[in-house]
């Protein structure tokens, strides 16, 4: 009666402790699928780069955020594959789980491209070393958690510290905790990464509808590929767990079409297990054992633990229906796998494929063919192994199977004494258990109370932002009077500058309209002098020489119309047009005066403009007003030259009868066109050097104090 009582006492007690302590002993699993967080940045400015594609070498893919951020599912081993079209692919193995931090030049040459682990920041370092500890050391891990959230200094970063701190309540079964923790971080910054989180923490924790309604509301567009997958994976389990059966059926099959179609290898081999499960417990069996033989063949693809692990899973599923052949030949082949995967790493106790464990279900599977002679070795290894493991539990249950083999063989005294070994071995596992009760029940109240101590530095926080925020409504409220007086001035400063602007427009259409007002009366009085030279020249000459001379001047006629709406046009043009005019001119008086244009060699003609026209009034003077006087053939000489650097002189000469003998000969209708022609070109150059900040200066004087006393003009021109 007193090993029934312990037996019974020893069972609840396992089951209320089971799921926490176990944890606390995990070993780090090297082909578990974890999160790597990382983040790309330019080398000089530290500009975080977006849309970066990441890729797992055959499985999963995401991209960079707007802040450069990325988050992606690896195991150990993987390799990351970082391609974007400003710099050389990168290849990174995944041997930690530290945060990777890539830092790139621009893809000038091959060689430009640097990628290597920065040394983080605080905040960056703090989470990374949380999540090291996560599996091994919750303690050590919140402790990091809290000195992180003292660094924080941004929305982000405390979403992240709360989403890091949700991760080691999760892991360590606290899903309460977590639930609370993974919302605090969606109420920062919303994630779907988080969301998914937050969803598994609803179903692991019994809130079954609201993490059905979690998994809905993510709109697929805004997910990776493996995150829509992931999302459809955790609905289905949700719909296992809640025996709607046929309806996690279809979602499972169709997280696994995603996975199928996106290459994603770890899921297809995951959901193909899990879509086996759903058949199992739907009673469809040929269906589930063909879905479990397909998820074992596409996980011996992988690595060996993961195709271990479900050969494990398909000889449970032999053992429930009574194939016990096949059974015992799967267990086998794990115990040899196992062999083979404990020289590199070790697996837990708390793990379905430890070799006690498999030594322990051969042995059973044995026992119930009535096979005895087979049963026991296998038992006695199971004892044998689990004792050298400190495994109490498989101990406990082999040395009670074992017992009962000897019972059923009719070995009554071996059956005797192994009973005293197992009730021996009771005692001992109670009092293990008590051991396993109080420490967790330690555990549990140091984390809740970091978890309250993490609270109270963020209530703390939100009492100074609040304290900080009424700070600052007071000194706005004080700024408001300034600003507006402030705002005021400016807008009259604003006022007085467009009134300025507009008036000085003004003045520039005025300007403008004048200039062309001005033009518009040269061209005519041009046009009528030079038509009146051309018919006084065909009236005194023969008919070719008339004929050529009307040519040359319907080409000067051209160049004056096309010059004529310009403020300013190039000096070669001007000069061409001048050579043009003098040549007409000297074609119809050549007894009277011979020309000359010279353009000095250190003159650059096209760094220079003039207004056009400029130069033509003073030339058509000295011929008309000047040279055609005199007794004697006189000299027209029009010289370019080099003044300064930014100024050249266009100086017009003429050995003429000179302004004042002229004046004495002309009529007065005639005194009256010379004057509207030169007020005309005043008028113009005023208004210019106006416009144009003293562009061109014009200067004239008699050229000599002989009897011919000739006129000279100098026209100063600026660049």
């Amino acid at each position: 009666m007193k090993i029934v009582l312990k037996c019974i006492i020893f069972f609840v007690v396992y089951l209320q402790v089971n799921s926490l302590s176990a944890q606390r002993f995990k070993s780090l699993n090297n082909d578990e699928i974890f999160t790597v967080r990382g983040s790309v940045t330019e080398k000089d400015t530290r500009k975080p780069i977006a849309k970066v594609n990441i890729e797992v070498n055959g499985g999963a893919y995401t991209t960079t955020n707007i802040a450069g951020d990325f988050r992606i599912q690896v195991k150990y081993g993987d390799e990351l594959i970082i391609r974007h079209k400003d710099f050389n692919t990168i290849y990174y193995t995944i041997n930690s789980r530290e945060r990777i931090d890539v830092i790139v030049e621009p893809a000038i040459t091959s060689s430009s491209v640097k990628s290597k682990y920065k040394s983080p920041k605080q905040f960056n370092a703090l989470i990374d070393s949380a999540l090291v500890y996560l599996k091994s050391d919750a303690e050590k891990s919140i402790q990091f958690v809290t000195e992180a959230l003292a660094e924080s200094k941004s929305v982000k970063q405390n979403s992240e510290v709360y989403e890091v701190l949700g991760d080691v309540n999760a892991y360590w079964k606290q899903y309460d905790l977590a639930i609370s923790n993974y919302r605090i971080s969606l109420n920062n910054v919303q994630t779907n990464e988080v969301k998914l989180k937050l969803a598994k923490a609803y179903e692991l924790n019994g809130n079954y509808q609201e993490s059905i309604e979690l998994y809905n509301s993510l709109e697929e567009p805004e997910l990776s590929n493996w995150q829509i997958t992931t999302k459809y994976e955790g609905l289905a389990d949700v719909y296992l767990k809640t025996e709607d059966l046929k309806t996690a059926l279809n979602t499972y099959k169709k997280a696994l079409e995603i996975a199928k179609d996106k290459k994603l290898s770890p899921k297809i081999t995951d959901l193909n297990s899990k879509i086996a499960q759903a058949y199992e417990k739907m009673g469809a069996t040929n269906l589930a054992e063909s879905f479990y033989k397909s998820a074992m063949s596409l996980a011996s693809q992988q690595s060996k633990k993961r195709a271990v692990e479900e050969k494990e899973k398909v000889a449970e599923f032999q053992s429930k229906n009574n194939a016990i052949e096949a059974e015992i030949a799967l267990r086998e082949e794990v115990v040899k796998d196992v062999q083979d995967i404990e020289k590199d790493s070790i697996i837990s106790n708390d793990s379905p494929i430890t070799i006690q464990k498999q030594n322990y279900k051969i042995g059973t599977a044995y026992a119930m063919q009535n096979d005895y002679e087979k049963a026991i070795p296998y038992l006695k290894k199971s004892i044998e192994v689990a004792e050298d493991k400190e495994d109490l539990v498989i101990q406990k249950d082999a040395t009670r199977k074992l017992s009962e083999v000897y019972r059923d063989a009719g070995d009554y005294n071996k059956a005797l004494s192994t009973a005293k070994v197992y009730e021996r071995l009771v005692d001992e596992l109670y009092i293990k258990k008590e051991q396993e009760i109080i420490q967790a029940a330690r555990f549990s109240r140091d984390l809740a109370n970091k978890q309250n101590r993490i609270m109270s530095l963020e209530n703390e926080r939100q009492l100074a932002e609040s304290k900080y925020q009424l700070t600052a409504e007071r000194n706005k409220r004080q700024k408001l009077v300034i600003y507006s007086l402030i705002g005021g001035l400016v807008l009259l400063l604003v006022t007085a500058y467009f009134m300025f602007k507009y008036i000085k427009q003004q003045r520039l259409a005025n300007n403008l309209l004048a200039l062309k007002s001005l033009r518009s009366q040269m061209n005519p009085h041009f046009i009528f002098n030079a038509l009146n030279s051309v018919n006084s020249f065909i009236a005194t000459n023969d008919e070719r020489t008339a004929n050529k001379y009307l040519s040359d001047f319907s080409t000067l006629m051209r160049t004056v119309l096309e010059n004529s709406e310009k403020d300013f046009i190039p000096l070669e043009k001007e000069i061409e047009l001048l050579e043009l005019y003098t040549k007409l001119e000297h074609f119809r008086f050549q007894d009277k005066f011979d020309y000359s244009i010279i353009v000095n060699d250190n003159v650059e003609v096209e760094d220079f403009q003039i207004p056009p026209m400029l130069l033509q009034p003073y030339i058509e003077n000295a011929v008309w007003h000047g040279l055609r006087y005199k007794t004697e053939k006189g000299l027209l000489q029009i010289v370019v030259s080099k003044k300064t650097a930014s100024e050249i002189t266009i100086t017009i000469t003429d050995n003429g009868v000179g302004r004042a003998r002229s004046r004495s000969l002309k009529t007065d209708h005639q005194k009256k066109q010379k004057s509207t022609a030169m007020n005309n070109i005043k008028k113009r150059v005023n208004i210019l050097n106006t416009m144009y900040k003293d562009k061109v200066d014009v200067f004239v004087d008699d050229l000599s104090n002989a009897q011919d006393t000739g006129t000279k003009v100098v026209v100063t021109l600026r660049k």
